[in-house]
């Protein structure tokens, strides 16, 4: 299905986006240029078939069941590695106001991540979004992967670009939705020796 010889079908709209040069010196590349379902089908496509084609790929992807409320079940964060489910909301009742993000859920899944990264070539981590911007939610499987200099996939919505590119400096980059892209950093990136 994803073929690194294919050409990028990147449209080139996510700013610093060349297509023709994915490089292994960005160790953290975050999709933008899409829906977010669609860009985590992308995210868990991917982690298929760079597993098939031998990188060990490790981390998390929010699968979301249409037509179910999100704090009933219908966001999850699976776990790439072991299939393991979290919930990412929890039912607080109809007249809550409050935010409806289940903590508990979110630590678990991100030590789950965290305990299998040592042994991966790329760590898929769901989005770099509003909790991570105020250092939460997955922030600690971001840190401890630049602490190991693994390659990482995530995916950033342009509300939380800035905060995003303040966190990974020069080694991230924002790019689009490009499996074929996408799959050529992560044969580069990973290949790159480990200091």
């Amino acid at each position: 299905m994803f073929n690194s010889e294919d050409r990028p079908t990147g449209n080139g709209t996510v700013e610093g986006y060349d297509a023709r040069v994915p490089s292994a010196a960005h160790r953290i590349v975050a999709i933008q240029g899409g829906g977010s379902g669609d860009i985590q089908r992308l995210m868990s496509l991917l982690a298929e078939h760079w597993r098939a084609s031998g990188l060990r790929v490790t981390g998390v992807v929010e699968d979301v069941t249409p037509a179910v409320r999100k704090a009933r079940g219908g966001s999850l964060l699976r776990n790439l590695s072991s299939g393991a489910c979290y919930p990412l909301y929890q039912d607080l009742g109809p007249h809550s106001t409050a935010c409806c993000l289940n903590p508990a859920g979110l630590a678990e899944a991100c030590q789950a991540v965290i305990d299998d990264m040592d042994q991966s070539d790329v760590v898929v981590l769901s989005k770099f979004g509003k909790l991570e911007a105020e250092r939460s939610g997955l922030f600690d499987a971001f840190v401890h992967a630049g602490m190991l200099n693994k390659c990482v996939l995530t995916s950033a919505s342009p509300t939380f670009s800035a905060s995003y590119s303040s966190f990974v400096g020069t080694f991230g980059r924002l790019v689009p939705a490009d499996a074929a892209y996408l799959t050529a950093w992560a044969r580069r990136a990973s290949d790159v020796p480990r200091s």
